[in-house]
């Protein structure tokens, strides 16, 4: 089962103004072929298939803490998404056309098939697939590919944090880039407990260093580039025997967090009455609150 807490990773600030191409952009991050719902469910689905359980249980571990935790970057990405359609239309009379704004905007999904929200696809409006997934059964495969998958993961991240200024989405890919990097070590790590090749040596494919990405170094000084994280249930403490040494990008140690993240506030997203978002006026507010009253 997945326990769900009402918190995001990290809070994300909340914009005096939106940016609608640079929701556009951030959608890659979302749907994309190396975005988090990518990295979800190739995780997700390894531990749901994964063969030889206890076996095999520090690597089984590894994988299913990293699926916890990416289910965690789904929702912050989407977050940032929706803080970045703050304010790009105003609310008035159909005739008025409240919604002009969208008729100019790359990304014509966030106006017309979402009330200027996260959509399930890529930076161009197609879907997420599917076939972006790849759980072959064999272990060493799958932790070869989502070492891959991390590093196509993180170049997009530091593309798309040059294309955009704003400090939501700046904050944002700060703390996935910190993330993302521990997850490639993570997998390195692990391919050379399997079979004892130091795959790490291969990096920078490309560049870990955050140092040169302002948004991510207060992540940096918080140490979370050194941590993985149990969620607090003892069957997942065996990834300490691949998460231990030295960070080889920073020299510092490793160490495994017997719980979650901090975490941050979830954003309560205003309504959108020009988008019928969430259709409910006043009259039906004090009626709906009457039913629930009436229940208790």
């Amino acid at each position: 089962m997945m326990k769900r807490v009402n918190k995001l990773a990290i809070e994300l600030p909340r914009p005096e103004h939106g940016d609608m191409n640079g929701a556009a952009a951030v959608q890659e991050l979302l749907g994309g072929k190396f975005g988090e719902m990518s990295t979800l469910n190739n995780y997700m689905y390894q531990s749901f298939n994964f063969r030889g359980k206890k076996k095999f249980k520090p690597f089984y571990d590894l994988v299913a803490s990293i699926t916890a935790e990416e289910f965690g970057h789904v929702e912050l990405v989407a977050s940032a998404i929706n803080l970045l359609s703050f304010g790009n239309t105003f609310p008035g009379d159909p005739d008025m056309t409240p919604l002009q704004n969208g008729k100019d905007a790359r990304y014509s999904l966030h106006f017309t098939t979402t009330a200027q929200a996260a959509y399930p696809g890529d930076g161009m409006g197609r879907p997420w697939n599917g076939e972006y997934v790849t759980n072959s059964g064999n272990l060493v495969a799958d932790l070869l590919h989502n070492y891959l998958l991390e590093i196509g993961a993180r170049t997009h991240k530091m593309r798309v944090y040059e294309m955009t200024d704003h400090p939501t989405a700046r904050t944002m890919i700060g703390y996935l880039l910190v993330r993302g990097g521990t997850h490639i070590i993570a997998y390195a790590k692990a391919i050379e407990v399997a079979t004892g090749v130091e795959v790490g040596k291969m990096l920078p494919v490309p560049s870990l260093d955050n140092n040169k990405f302002d948004y991510a170094k207060p992540f940096m000084d918080q140490g979370l580039y050194n941590v993985l994280y149990t969620w607090g249930e003892p069957e997942y403490r065996d990834i300490s025997k691949i998460w231990k040494g030295k960070n080889p990008e920073t020299g510092q140690q490793l160490t495994v967090i017997d719980g979650m993240p901090e975490g941050g506030k979830v954003p309560d997203f205003e309504e959108l009455p020009e988008e019928f978002a969430p259709g409910i006026d006043r009259d039906d507010y004090q009626r709906i609150l009457k039913r629930l009253m009436s229940s208790l």
